[in-house]
């Protein structure tokens, strides 16, 4: 099954990395083309890909078809699942959105009646987009690796996820393999988030990353040893800081976010005590704290939000402990965290990462620029 010659002269990303990936194995996929990232256009002006009672579809041209509304309606069934995939290739969910609606696009355009395979066809697609815009990023990122956090999924202790929450944590092995993922080439990222987490086999894989399935195989190995080298035991697959098995949030079971909470609480209470003692009492000696500002900080101002060291990051947690904030409780993709709000406006959100009750990762999203990117609904009510 091929699309329509219309088409043609529309890429996102690089036509170049659309170029040299060949055909794809599933559901009668096809050499892939789109769009730029993020760009909305006339046949879907919200942007959503979603179905729109007044528009007939998702991104619907014309009067509305039994045929459009359900192919619309099979599309929407594998958002939650497509958003998921492009949320742990990409690490953010602007951009996952981004590259779910242009899936659709693709999809609209067409011939659908030679897909075999939806959801195969779907994540192929969704799977070359990501490679795409991960290629790109790489060729105009300016800041520090590390000073680039993933977007967090942030709820309360006591809530249940929404439904894309829940698709987008289930799977899931904790933040820091969001982290370490960044690390990758974007090969070595797609043939492992597709088969070690979504089982996609390399026969699929090989044509989206222009490779032999032998050579996808070896991308998938050389990115599971680096994941493996890097993760803390909290966030190796299957094991939490007791060597109990995660749940399907990412984290760690209930009887032990009640441990992590109590670590994470007697943190906050020596910063704000001014008790440097207390802090290295709780945080592991090589522990990492990072803050992601924004796009807008600077590289030198992105670079200095990395400390490394219990004493490194003790100093810099009694600098910019906040009398004035309150903290709220939450888990932050599984783990123990808080949303730091001073007025009733959010100023950070924080994740920790305890193991054998000690403080091993601090990730923090600060700044307006950052937040503001950010989903805090789970704040709400």
């Amino acid at each position: 099954m091929r699309e329509r010659d219309s088409h043609h002269g529309e890429a996102l990303g690089s036509g170049e990395d659309d170029a040299d990936l060949g055909d794809a194995p599933a559901g009668g996929d096809q050499r892939e083309e789109g769009q730029s990232d993020g760009v909305q256009r006339d046949d879907d002006p919200r942007g959503t890909g979603r179905v729109d009672e007044a528009g007939g579809g998702p991104g619907a041209v014309g009067e509305e078809t039994a045929a459009g509304d359900w192919l619309a309606g099979r599309f929407e069934e594998n958002r939650p699942y497509l958003r998921s995939v492009a949320y742990r290739m990409l690490g953010s969910f602007a951009e996952a959105d981004d590259a779910v609606q242009e899936t659709w696009l693709r999809l609209a355009r067409s011939d659908a009646d030679g897909i075999d395979n939806l959801r195969g066809w779907l994540t192929t697609v969704v799977g070359r987009v990501c490679l795409n815009a991960l290629r790109s990023r790489a060729t105009r990122r300016e800041e520090p690796l590390e000073a680039r956090l993933p977007d967090p999924v942030v709820t309360r202790p006591d809530d249940a996820a929404g439904p894309e929450q829940e698709a987008v944590l289930a799977e899931s092995v904790g933040l820091a393999l969001l982290v370490v993922l960044d690390t990758l080439s974007p090969p070595e990222r797609l043939a492992f988030v597709l088969h070690d987490l979504f089982g996609v086999s390399f026969d699929e894989i090989a044509p989206m990353v222009g490779r032999s399935a032998d050579a996808a195989r070896q991308l998938a190995s050389r990115a599971r040893r680096r994941v493996r080298g890097t993760a803390t035991t909290a966030q190796a697959p299957g094991a939490d800081d007791t060597g109990d098995p995660v749940d399907a949030a990412g984290g760690v079971p209930p009887a032990d976010r009640v441990r992590q909470r109590a670590v994470v609480d007697a943190f906050f209470a020596a910063a704000r005590g001014g008790d440097f003692e207390g802090l290295l009492a709780v945080l592991d000696p090589d522990a990492v704290l990072r803050t992601d500002l924004g796009a807008q900080a600077t590289p030198a101002l992105a670079a200095a939000g990395v400390r490394r060291g219990a004493r490194e990051v003790a100093g810099s947690a009694l600098m910019f402990a906040n009398p004035a904030a309150a903290l709220r409780p939450v888990l932050v993709n599984g783990l123990a965290g808080v949303v730091a709000t001073v007025g009733g406006r959010p100023q950070a959100v924080m994740a920790f990462t305890v193991v054998r009750g000690r403080i091993t990762e601090i990730d923090a999203w600060s700044g307006p620029d950052r937040l503001r990117h950010l989903d805090l609904a789970a704040l709400d009510g």
